[in-house]
């Protein structure tokens, strides 16, 4: 089974690496297939703890609907940031501070990396169930505290955050 889930890890890194290196001569591809198959190796168990199952097969078809919207909130995050550069008077950095709901830390992981790829906000660090995170301004902090991207993500992991669930927040 774990030589099963290093062969599958070994093909979705070398994957990648086709795909994000674009170059296909012998020497760029024979170090895909080297770093691929070391990655795979000593890290296979992190891309699939478990054994395959229709949970596992649920998540990953829910990851590949939830990177879309994604795209386009780090679309939107662009353009915001670039009017803040014609607008610098806008900018209003502050960390927020909130508690999530969400209790795995597949969850937690994907949210603050989520949260970090959208630019002009930045997860600084995570204790427990509470997020610091750099906004920009203030419409980097609301957009963060609105819970639509927390629920995307309870969603991908199958996770129920309750009705009416919005991060409580403070400031630091």
């Amino acid at each position: 089974m774990a030589r099963a889930r290093r062969l599958r890890a070994f093909v979705i890194l070398f994957a990648f690496w086709l795909v994000f290196s674009g170059y296909f001569d012998p020497l760029h591809v024979g170090l895909g297939v080297l770093c691929s198959a070391l990655v795979a190796v000593f890290s296979h168990d992190l891309l699939f703890p478990y054994p395959p199952s229709s949970h596992t097969a649920r998540t990953m078809w829910r990851l590949a609907a939830f990177i879309p919207w994604l795209i386009w909130q780090v679309i939107g995050a662009n353009l915001h940031v670039v009017y803040l550069v014609f607008r610098p008077s806008q900018i209003r950095p502050r960390v927020i501070r909130f508690r999530t709901k969400l209790t795995h830390d597949s969850s937690k992981l994907l949210f603050g990396n989520s949260i970090t790829l959208t630019p002009g906000t930045v997860t600084m660090d995570i204790e427990e169930d509470e997020f610091f995170v750099h906004a920009i301004s203030d419409k980097a902090a609301n957009d963060t505290l609105s819970g639509d991207m927390e629920h995307r993500v309870a969603h991908v992991f199958s996770e129920t955050l309750g009705t009416g669930s919005q991060p409580s927040a403070g400031e630091e």
